[in-house]
């Protein structure tokens, strides 16, 4: 589908949105078709990270921004050292984001834009009805705020268009911006 070409550098395709909107599916699939290519990734996604990484940090705003420093520090090593990073997290402050923007070397916000009504329709661990019901605490979404990006580098509208068109945008990102 795609040419064959090295990477010619580390970069961070960070997938922002609410939960069940889509970061994981399009971030897997995306690693996929890179691995395939032979280039130097790594796959950091939240519920992997947090079981590791971050367990000692729970919900709360301040546990959140914990969250996201620590992931953006090992992400930023990554592709310092000539790795893309491909990370899905809710993360949902703009302020974490902003900050992420600083210090990660080659850092690319990707915005998943699903709408909250569709995220939980999908709602394939049943987190929405729990948070709904006052069952989760800090809930984005719910009972926590989620910022949209005000100038994400790429926007995957997944209520628009299907997984495949979301992944080939990415991919079309960075051939157009040399990252592969």
């Amino acid at each position: 589908m795609y040419k064959k070409n090295k990477n010619k550098k580390g970069f961070v395709l960070w997938f922002t949105g609410l939960s069940a909107a889509g970061k994981s599916t399009i971030a897997d699939e995306v690693y996929e078709i890179l691995k395939q290519k032979n280039i130097k990734l790594e796959r950091l996604d939240g519920d992997i990270v947090r079981q590791n990484l971050t367990k000692d940090l729970g919900f709360s705003s301040k546990d959140r921004d914990e969250n996201i420093r620590r992931v953006g520090f090992v992400s930023n090593l990554l592709s310092c050292n000539g790795v893309g990073v491909i990370a899905s997290f809710i993360s949902p402050y703009r302020k974490q984001r902003k900050e992420l923007k600083k210090i990660v070397y080659n850092f690319i916000e990707v915005f998943v834009d699903t709408p909250l009504s569709i995220c939980e329709d999908r709602d394939p661990k049943g987190m929405y009805k729990k948070a709904r019901a006052g069952k989760i605490k800090n809930f984005t979404g719910i009972s926590d705020i989620y910022e949209k990006p005000n100038n994400p580098d790429i926007v995957l509208k997944t209520n628009k268009i299907n997984t495949k068109e979301c992944v080939k945008i990415v991919i079309d990102y960075l051939i157009k911006n040399n990252f592969i």
